[in-house]
């Protein structure tokens, strides 16, 4: 089990609570960083990997959706308690029994609940690694108009066959989480409901997490996520509306 993990949590982001250009206030009984327009009448939840909302790669993409026009917020699904590397004790088998993803979903029916509160009406999805598993089921049970799975964790078959709503899936080349053959078994579960539109993209010699674990000191990691970003942000735009 160690092996699929450990790609979970290669390149740990430097957390900083003050990151980004939004701020944080609660959102559905949940500390969330939320930037852009409280007048959008369209919002993007991004549910976040094991490291947590306070990820300033996150927080970043979170601005740069919230400068398409949207509402953008970031729950802290951890409350307070990402998984930390550093600390021995927690290894993630043992940090996830705190975490799970299913846990994870139902704290987001209260977040979808009070976005509609505030009169948005219209509700897209991004989900990165541990996130994805949360996007996918708020696609499954319709809560979301729209969906984005970024290197999805723990996502199977039998919940891609549950959606039907707008979905993208962005895979990474070297995933041993999520691996092209997977991502491909998806692609071919949604073709086979016409009805469903459908995004699927292998990115070339990327890993699994690229989209957020980037270098920013790389050049060739930069680009690529920022294609990925690209590719998520003109979904979102194509189909929250």
């Amino acid at each position: 089990m160690s092996g699929h993990h450990h790609q979970c949590t290669e390149n740990p982001p430097n957390l900083d609570p003050n990151s980004g250009s939004g701020h944080v206030e609660k959102l559905g009984n949940l500390d969330t960083y939320v930037s852009g327009s409280t007048h959008s009448k369209l919002a993007v939840l991004l549910v976040s990997h094991v490291f947590g909302y306070e990820t300033p790669n996150l927080r970043k993409l979170a601005d740069k959706v919230a400068e398409a026009g949207f509402y953008a917020v970031v729950p802290d699904f951890f409350h307070g308690d990402p998984y930390n590397p550093e600390n021995q004790d927690r290894p993630l088998p043992i940090w996830i029994k705190d975490h799970g993803q299913e846990k994870g979903f139902e704290e987001s029916k209260p977040i979808v609940e009070a976005l509609k509160n505030k009169g948005i009406t219209s509700i897209g999805a991004a989900g990165f690694c541990w996130g994805a598993k949360v996007a996918v089921e708020l696609a499954k049970q319709k809560l979301v108009d729209a969906t984005v799975l970024l290197h999805p964790s723990r996502v199977t078959v039998d919940d891609i066959k549950g959606v039907s709503i707008p979905i993208a899936v962005l895979g990474a080349e070297f995933d041993q989480v999520s691996p092209p053959e997977l991502v491909r078994q998806f692609e071919d579960v949604l073709a086979s409901k016409p009805e469903v539109k459908i995004f699927v993209k292998i990115f070339p010699s990327v890993k699994h997490g690229w989209t957020v674990r980037y270098n920013e000191n790389d050049p060739f990691e930069v680009e690529a996520a920022e294609e990925a970003h690209k590719d998520m942000l003109s979904w979102l735009t194509n189909h929250v509306k």
